[in-house]
């Protein structure tokens, strides 16, 4: 059994144990959290013990795979490279970080169903990083959906029926999305019975240079459940009444970890598997990018709740990620990636220090708010720390990401890094003005008895901040694992696109 069929495991098991071990114990609000909290920390550390044991540059490692149905050519197999790696790092590590911030949101109501949910939605995002079987992804890309539709719609700052709104929206829009790439995994099985036997093995898959009219409505299918599932404009619009209605620890694991799986399947799957597609579809996704980086932005600025603006700020960033990847250099992929794990630490950063501002206040709105940084300085200090690294402030680690893909879209087209360029000159704009209305001026009377951070709400936010600082000025333990797996899919694209080798699988 491969670490990662473990990994996977664990938290599937936790969740199990999270809500069967209290009806046996004592207090069974206090041992459902402890449960939740050791198992996630568990699974952070088998991921830490994979991780030193990744051999750089070595392509796909840990591997598995068993014959599920073979008659369909459908395979249980995993494996990460890289990019799978990251991404499967962020999730170990963002899962206890989001359980220690969110102790007492659940405290009036089924407690232990809630943690179980972010222990499923662990399980089950793991699993989907490392599928390196279409059909497998496809399971797991439609079942992170159950645990992520109770935790909207069960749980919540909003009232009932805000919270069941959004989560029926949520579920619709990204049902929508499956539906299409279901037709499209179908069509891979037609596309590879015909050239022989069927397949969903990736390096199968990528190894038949899959080109032609087949090819990109096979890329549309995949593209479009990738775009809503980002969030890209214009299938975007669940994100900020998602962002609203749930409990902040719930739009960290939405916004910080299931949204990756968008941008991780642009780069695993549209590029590796139709990559003649993805040349040809470059221009209008570039633009739906770059619509996505100031539109987002804009709206940001008129929002008046933070979980709003925070959400729509993701909608300006994934722009950033989505552009990063199309423009098809070393640079935008390695940028790409890099802001993908750098935009999930500085908006969890944002997203748990706005739940504990809503928990005193009891209420998001940012006009409520007034001179919290005279009340509570550290929990204020957080908050800029969080908002100047969704800016780009050079010497924390979103910087990096962002100098990245601006240079590969400036070697793509001058009017396409220029236009990406206001995207950073905006985030300035909506995220010190939110901190300016918020934190500084007098002292309002709803916010003079603000308690600052306790020991147990800093140890969750701390970690975060102090990895948006280390990879500011550190990168590389990340851009030296990324670059080769980036690189890789790169060369496959060109090879796959060189005219000699097009005309492959139609």
């Amino acid at each position: 059994m491969s670490v990662l069929t473990v990994l996977i495991l664990i938290p599937l098991l936790g969740a199990a144990l999270t809500v069967l071990v209290p009806r046996v114990a004592g207090d069974p609000r206090a041992i459902a959290k402890m449960v939740a909290l050791g198992t996630s920390l568990v699974t952070l550390a088998a991921a830490l013990a994979m991780a030193a044991q990744y051999n750089v540059g070595s392509g796909m490692q840990f591997t598995e795979q068993r014959d599920w149905i073979p008659s369909l050519g459908i395979h249980y197999a995993v494996g990460v490279d890289g990019l799978g790696l990251v991404m499967v790092l962020l999730t170990a590590f963002l899962v206890p970080v989001v359980i220690a911030a969110s102790w007492h949101d659940a405290d009036d109501r089924n407690t232990a169903a809630y943690f179980a949910l972010m222990l499923a939605l662990q399980g089950l995002a793991i699993g989907v990083f490392s599928a390196t079987d279409v059909f497998l992804f496809y399971v797991l890309f439609e079942a992170t959906l159950i645990p992520a539709y109770f935790l909207i719609g069960g749980y919540g700052i909003a009232s009932r029926p805000e919270r069941a709104r959004a989560a029926v929206k949520f579920l619709i829009f990204m049902l929508a999305g499956g539906l299409v790439m279901l037709a499209a995994v179908i069509g891979l099985y037609v596309l590879t019975a015909r050239a022989g036997e069927p397949t969903y093995l990736i390096a199968e898959l990528s190894a038949l240079g899959i080109s032609g009219e087949a090819g990109r409505w096979l890329f549309v299918g995949f593209f479009f459940a990738f775009a809503v599932k980002a969030p890209l404009f214009p299938v975007h619009t669940w994100l900020p009444d998602t962002t609203a209605a749930a409990t902040p620890g719930t739009s960290v694991l939405l916004v910080c970890v299931l949204d990756k799986i968008g941008t991780y399947g642009m780069l695993r799957f549209c590029l590796e598997l139709f990559p003649e597609a993805s040349l040809w579809a470059t221009p209008l996704v570039v633009v739906l990018a770059l619509i996505s980086i100031v539109y987002g932005a804009f709206l940001a600025i008129g929002q008046e709740n933070m979980l709003r603006l925070i959400g729509l700020t993701s909608l300006s960033h994934f722009g950033f990620i989505v552009l990063g990847i199309f423009v098809f250099n070393l640079q935008g992929g390695t940028g790409a990636v890099l802001y993908m794990v750098n935009h999930g630490l500085a908006t969890a950063a944002l997203f748990l220090v706005a739940g504990y501002l809503i928990r005193r206040r009891g209420s998001a709105l940012i006009r409520d708010f007034g001179g919290v940084e005279k009340v509570a300085p550290v929990m204020a200090g957080m908050l800029l720390i969080g908002a100047l690294a969704t800016a780009g402030l050079p010497g924390l680690s979103t910087f990096i990401s962002e100098f990245l893909v601006l240079v590969a879209a400036f070697a793509y087209a001058w009017w396409a890094g220029a236009i990406a360029v206001t995207g950073i000159v905006l985030a300035a704009i909506y995220v010190l003005w939110m901190y300016q209305r918020m934190m500084t001026g007098p002292v309002r009377p709803a916010t003079e008895g603000f308690a600052d951070l306790s020991r147990r709400e800093l140890s969750a936010v701390v970690p975060l901040v102090v990895a948006l600082v280390v990879f500011g000025f550190f990168p590389k333990p990340l851009t030296d694992v990324i670059n080769p797996a980036v690189e890789d899919t790169l060369v496959h694209v060109e090879d796959s696109t060189d005219p000699m080798s097009l005309g492959g699988a139609e």
